[in-house]
């Protein structure tokens, strides 16, 4: 009853009959109300993402001086012509995409059996528990969190302490301060958001999908292989993405379990900002990140939509 009675007052606009209000008009109003709507987010956007970046864009373009972070009118790609042709800035970024891809990987293979489990969880009980394991480790800080692998996999850690005292190794296992080091911490970091993208989309997969697969003489592998997974690819896109993006996008993690010994693009970033002050080619390593970003992106989406057949 309220329902209707909201329905008409909305379509009685100017104390016109319903039957008198145009369907432009009502349109009009439906358009103008989705943007007064999407203004404030739109706002905000513009203000501190478009802005920031399109500046950053443009200092990179700048001659490369100490100390100034002024626009200039002259246009200069000195900058990026030192970024492709030094072996330390071009091998940093393959470094940086070949680590990003490898975190997103293990995070997939990691994060897709326990979402599993989550989204087949009937159980309230059981499936508020597993949610919470995941979402506790997001609640503490991510340096906090660094720190405590350091603390389990440094030369004197809890792991090389064991393997010391068990007589199984002399020697500390090199677990930190190199590439492996850097993907766990990137793991450990990045898992949460690849499990919560993948619970939803695995939850709206009918299970009466599989189960008229198994009633057709399909073993439980072979129905999970030939239903449940090419239906999840939205999920396994979205958090693949989004991992991806973490990954070759940071910088504490490289800085604290790398130990400035596995030099990504960030960390040339905050060096050339921070340390020497040459803001504008620090803007052009910034911007040869982002755009080699959107090209991995590019390449991976395209190759998972020929593989899913289009679905996204």
């Amino acid at each position: 009853m309220a329902v209707s009675a909201m329905t008409t007052t909305d379509k009685q606009m100017d104390g016109l009959p319903l039957a008198q209000v145009s369907p432009a008009r009502k349109h009009s109003s439906d358009g103008f109300g989705f943007w007064l709507l999407l203004l404030p987010a739109l706002i905000f956007f513009i203000a501190f993402f478009v802005v920031p970046t399109a500046s950053l864009f443009a200092l990179a373009f700048n001659k490369s001086v100490a100390g100034v972070i002024t626009l200039s009118s002259a246009i200069t790609f000195d900058n990026f012509v030192r970024i492709f042709t030094r072996a330390i800035y071009y091998e940093a970024i393959l470094r940086s995409v070949g680590i990003a891809a490898m975190v997103a990987l293990v995070c997939l293979v990691l994060g897709y059996p326990l979402a599993y489990v989550i989204a087949k969880t009937v159980n309230p009980g059981r499936n508020t528990l597993l949610m919470i394991l995941v979402l506790s480790s997001m609640q503490l800080d991510m340096v906090i969190r660094l720190y405590g692998l350091m603390v389990l996999l440094g030369d004197n850690g809890l792991i090389n302490g064991a393997l010391i005292r068990m007589g199984i190794v002399s020697q500390p296992l090199p677990l930190m301060y190199n590439i492996f080091g850097v993907v766990v911490g990137l793991v450990q970091i990045a898992l949460p958001f690849m499990i919560l993208s993948l619970i939803g989309i695995i939850k709206s997969i009918h299970p009466a999908l599989e189960e008229a697969a198994r009633s057709l003489g399909a073993s439980r592998t072979r129905a999970f292989f030939s239903i449940v997974l090419p239906l999840s690819m939205p999920g396994i896109l979205a958090g693949t993405l989004l991992v991806f993006a973490l990954a070759i996008s940071s910088y504490v993690v490289p800085a604290l379990m790398g130990g400035w010994k596995v030099m990504v693009m960030p960390i040339h970033i905050y060096q050339q900002v921070a340390e020497t002050g040459r803001w504008q080619f620090g803007a052009a390593i910034a911007v040869v990140l982002f755009v080699t970003s959107l090209m991995a992106i590019a390449v991976y989406h395209r190759a998972a939509m020929r593989t899913t057949g289009g679905r996204s």
